[in-house]
């Protein structure tokens, strides 16, 4: 598949090369990995249309979705956005697998579920795919029964928050020990967010969020449902720069880097 990019430059791309910019740019951090967040909006900012994201991108914007995944050493996800989205194993097509071992990764890429109170069920399809490896970021000191996949969880104990962590934070699990315990423990250098805003948020309001892919939809969905952030008012707004832009199909396909 292809697209047409209109900045900073015209030229048309295959999809793949267009997401493989990730790794090549994305630089880790020594004490955490490099994090992007990924969402599709409609043109009124909506992320959801009937409480699901399949219905606002197209074609290109699902493809776009996988070929990012295949870039990353991890993707991150809320439990609501896992279950209401049936989330299964991360790197479904044989040749996304291979082309990741040719570059020195692991075939998938670890699943991060953040679920403060371990709201999950053991029969999601990920926790269900022998295949899949999955760390649970959790406050909670209960474990899942009755699941396949290769489970490990990251609790509080295990990424102790310093002060500067703590300030000014809400009555949530800060999201900063836990990002530096992906990096020195496993290993992370990028991870890809896909959710929910709640967590976009969070990550945001920590400054831990490097980029953001946006697929712009052009459609109108009106309503109340979530839009990409979800949070107390940013003080100042965080600030970003336009990387690259494609188009296919009047969908847009944008990265941004933040805090530029």
């Amino acid at each position: 598949m292809e697209l047409t990019r209109i900045h900073p430059d015209h030229a048309r791309i295959q999809v793949a090369d267009a997401a493989a910019v990730l790794r090549q740019e994305a630089e880790p951090r020594a004490d955490r990995p490099h994090l992007a967040l990924n969402f599709a909006a409609t043109l009124d900012g909506r992320i959801t249309i009937g409480g699901r994201s399949g219905p606002i991108g197209n074609e290109v914007d699902r493809e776009l979705f996988h070929e990012l995944r295949a870039q990353v050493d991890a993707v991150m996800v809320g439990a609501g956005t896992a279950g209401t989205e049936r989330y299964g194993r991360i790197v479904r097509d044989p040749d996304r697998s291979e082309r990741r071992r040719a570059a020195g990764l692991e075939p998938d890429p670890l699943a991060v579920i953040v679920s403060a109170r371990l709201s999950l069920g053991p029969d999601l399809p990920l926790l269900q795919d022998e295949s899949s490896r999955v760390v649970i970021i959790t406050a909670s000191d209960q474990a899942l029964e009755g699941v396949r996949a290769q489970v490990e969880y990251l609790r509080p104990s295990d990424a102790p928050a310093t002060p500067e962590d703590l300030t000014g934070r809400a009555a949530m699990l800060p999201m900063a020990p836990f990002a530096r315990a992906l990096r020195e423990r496993y290993g992370i250098g990028r991870v890809m967010c896909e959710g929910g805003s709640v967590l976009a948020g969070a990550l945001l309001r920590e400054g831990l969020v490097d980029e953001l892919f946006l697929s712009v939809a052009p459609k109108l969905a009106a309503g109340t449902g979530p839009t990409v952030v979800t949070s107390p008012p940013l003080e100042p707004p965080e600030d970003a720069e336009l990387v690259t832009a494609h188009e296919a199909g009047g969908h847009l396909f944008l990265r941004y880097r933040i805090g530029a």
